[in-house]
């Protein structure tokens, strides 16, 4: 039975002194520890942490969801349970409302945050298998174990820097439509440019840098956004593909998940459905377009169709 190790664990009194601790060479930030925990356990990486550092005492700062000056602005502490609930994230912003909502078990939501499940590890099974058995390149090693393995659940748009891992957020794509930035302790981010390959993580964060908002835009007149996701069990699961959508007045965003390193904008799709009515035919034309460029791996070739489902699903769900 696998059990943690030993590590200093501190309770941050606020953002700075938050930033400072994890500034150290072997810190890590915990909020709902739905990810870290499990990284910990399974001693997954090559370093086990030395600190682990405590956001959730400075929650009542981060935890929010309000409309100020023209955005929805999401703490990044906000439980994804109270996202998915909350009349103005539902009205006006259905795609994340959606995404928390399919995230994960009821309980994980109840405990994971939003933040946290943009900054989330890669599931692939080589990156978590106990020990640091394969030490991939991931983590600073030398190869990707799925490129020629086990890559049934990998990526349909090829590698990055050498890996096929996919990241597996369900809110992700819903910020990439609704045009989100990310407010952290140093910058603003678009969300588009949040995600990256990087070593062991999957986001453009420094060291000792903390998300603390999501800033999104008021939808502009007659948009609609909707989410779609297909997993192999309806609750708890992680997403084989998820699409979100936002279409309307003339624009088209669309975004699919877990089928590239980071969340992949399907710009076919949205040229091919930007400024027409939406029905069974249209969507299926921009489904096609989203998925020409995907290449399957040797196991998953059926991801392919997934994802060209959802997209689909999710372009009705905006009609």
């Amino acid at each position: 039975m696998q059990t943690l190790s030993n590590f200093t664990h501190v309770d941050a009194k606020d953002l700075s002194e938050a930033v400072e601790l994890l500034s150290g060479d072997s810190a890590v930030a915990i909020a709902g520890g739905t990810d870290l925990l499990g990284v910990m356990r399974f001693r997954i990486l090559r370093e086990y942490p030395e600190t682990v550092v405590n956001l959730k005492t400075i929650s009542p700062s981060l935890d929010y969801i309000k409309e100020e000056g023209g955005f929805l602005k999401v703490g990044a502490l906000t439980r994804l349970e109270d996202i998915a609930h909350s009349s103005i994230v539902k009205g006006k912003y259905t795609a994340l409302a959606q995404a928390a909502e399919r995230t994960a078990s009821p309980h994980i939501r109840e405990s994971g945050t939003i933040g946290g499940n943009i900054c989330q590890h890669n599931r692939c099974w080589y990156f978590w298998k106990e020990e640091n058995r394969f030490d991939c390149i991931r983590k600073g090693g030398n190869m990707c174990y799925a490129m020629a393995g086990e890559n049934r659940f990998h990526s349909i748009f090829g590698a990055l820097n050498a890996c096929v891992a996919v990241n597996p957020s369900d809110t992700a794509p819903a910020l990439v439509v609704l045009n989100a930035k990310i407010i952290t302790t140093k910058r603003e981010i678009a969300a588009e440019d949040f995600w990256a390959f990087s070593i062991p993580g999957s986001t453009v964060l420094e060291k000792g840098e903390i998300v603390k908002e999501i800033q999104f835009p008021a939808p502009a007149a007659g948009v609609k956004s909707a989410f779609a996701k297909f997993a192999m069990r309806r609750s708890i699961d992680f997403p084989i593909a998820n699409c979100a959508a936002a279409i309307g007045g003339g624009s088209a965003r669309i975004c699919l998940n877990a089928v590239y390193n980071k969340p992949y904008r399907a710009t076919k799709a949205e040229d091919s459905i930007k400024g027409k009515t939406i029905d069974t035919d249209s969507a299926e034309t921009a489904a096609a377009a989203g998925v020409s460029s995907a290449t399957a791996l040797a196991l998953n070739k059926y991801k392919i169709s997934v994802a060209k489902g959802v997209m689909k699903q999710a372009i009705l769900a905006c009609k």
